[in-house]
């Protein structure tokens, strides 16, 4: 049997870093990362025969568990019928239908292959619907890896934006200005010395890449009174947190409607999927209707588009989200209860099956709170709780993932091995 060491030390002569996403690499955490083997349910097993209790969940969209077995079945289907076409499917038409049912100002779909490729369609669509370059995004919220987009703040609220990224020329970043989640004040102050020239305001309504950072109250109705006010579409990236925290996602959890909207990751149920939705005077802009051109040869692809379709049917079920929410709430109470046993400044929170935790008094509020916590405590803490067969994101600003796969047994044991792993801080 081959080991963790020796498959990161065979990928590195072949794969940049020997991973393929960067937070794969365990570089925030430090250690050894595990090359996982199968996944079921709520655990995944490695490549050592090692097995844990996930609550990375591939990122979000795992929300019924790993290998489902109608998601299996109905990507069985499909497989034997093709794997890709480059031609339409009713399938796509069936999904798209989904989420048009589901989101009062979605009545157009185009499906892309990834988060990624979904935010930055929308920025396309949406500086081609306005004719403004200009965008708006906020600290901390991160949409994928479109060059507009891997922006943060400089050194004033009214600065424009500085790449945090090689490779993002400095003149296309000029046109990202960069607000503070949670200040309606940075907004309105970009707004007022750009009136006329802001195309969108792009934000994460409930961020999971900065953590978890639950939306200020009057915030979000706040970011939908500017953009109406100044003509400006506004864009909620609901990748991570679409279908995730509601079945309607943050849209439907906190009543505020978005001009646009990108989807992804439950979506596909584990497939590479993602999604643009809107009102058609917007979304007809898009070739082949309009002159904003945007495609993708495995867009709507018939394997994603089963999977997806396979979910939603498992997560419409009346009660579902209640059931998640409630017992992912038993986890967290529970967390927070040994924490505070131990004597550890931590706090875990969370909205539907969408969670964090900081090793912090209090939950962020910022992408600045989020990074003032201990992260010499996480990575112990992480790493404590990794040897003991319960795997959390390996980055102290990511959200976590909780699943209807995950029942009494696998919350027990994870409340038993974080007390253990409290302790051990010390």
């Amino acid at each position: 049997m081959t080991t963790n060491a020796v498959e990161f030390e065979r990928a590195q002569h072949v794969l940049v870093g020997g991973v393929n996403s960067a937070v794969r690499a365990f570089r925030a955490v430090g250690g050894q990362p595990r090359f996982i083997a199968s996944a079921d349910g709520a655990y995944m097993t490695d490549v050592e025969g090692q097995r844990y209790v996930d609550y990375l969940g591939s990122w979000g969209p795992m929300i019924v568990g790993h290998s489902h077995p109608l998601v299996l079945e109905r990507v069985r289907e499909a497989a034997g019928r093709g794997l890709s076409y480059g031609a339409p499917n009713v399938m796509e038409t069936e999904l798209a239908e989904r989420i048009v049912a589901l989101f009062p100002q979605v009545e157009r779909v185009r499906f892309t292959s990834s988060g990624t490729e979904a935010a930055m369609s929308a920025l396309r669509l949406a500086r081609g619907a306005t004719g403004r370059t200009k965008i708006i995004k906020f600290e901390g919220c991160y949409h994928g890896t479109a060059d507009s987009l891997l922006v943060k703040a400089g050194s004033g609220m009214l600065a424009f934006g500085t790449p945090s990224s090689a490779g993002v020329p400095a003149d296309l970043a000029q046109h990202t200005l960069v607000a503070q989640y949670n200040d309606l004040e940075s907004v309105r102050s970009l707004f007022l010395a750009h009136p006329e020239e802001i195309a969108c305001l792009m934000v994460e309504p409930i961020p999971g890449n900065m953590n978890l950072v639950r939306p200020a109250t009057g915030f979000l109705e706040g970011l939908r009174e500017l953009c109406t006010e100044f003509g400006t579409l506004l864009i909620f990236d609901e990748v991570m947190s679409g279908f995730r925290v509601a079945l309607g996602g943050a849209q439907e959890w906190c009543g505020v409607q978005p001009d646009v909207s990108a989807f992804g990751k439950v979506i596909g149920g584990g497939m590479p999927v993602g999604a643009i939705g809107g009102p058609a005077s917007v979304m007809d802009k898009m070739a082949p209707l309009g002159n904003v051109y945007q495609a993708g040869t495995l867009s709507g692809n018939p394997i994603a588009m089963a999977a997806g379709l396979a979910t939603l049917e498992l997560i419409s079920e009346p009660g579902f989200f209640d059931r998640l929410s409630a017992r992912c709430g038993v986890l967290i109470k529970g967390l927070n209860e040994a924490a505070k046993a131990a004597g550890v400044a931590f706090t875990a929170h969370h909205i539907g099956g969408m969670a964090g935790m900081v090793f912090s008094e209090h939950s962020p509020a910022s992408y600045a709170d989020v990074l003032a916590q201990d992260t010499t405590r996480f990575k112990a803490f992480f790493h404590a709780m990794l040897d003991r067969g319960v795997y959390f994101p390996p980055s102290a600003v990511e959200a976590f993932f909780f699943s209807s796969a995950h029942g009494e047994a696998e919350i027990t044991y994870t409340l038993e091995q974080a007390k253990a792993a409290f302790q051990s801080l010390h």
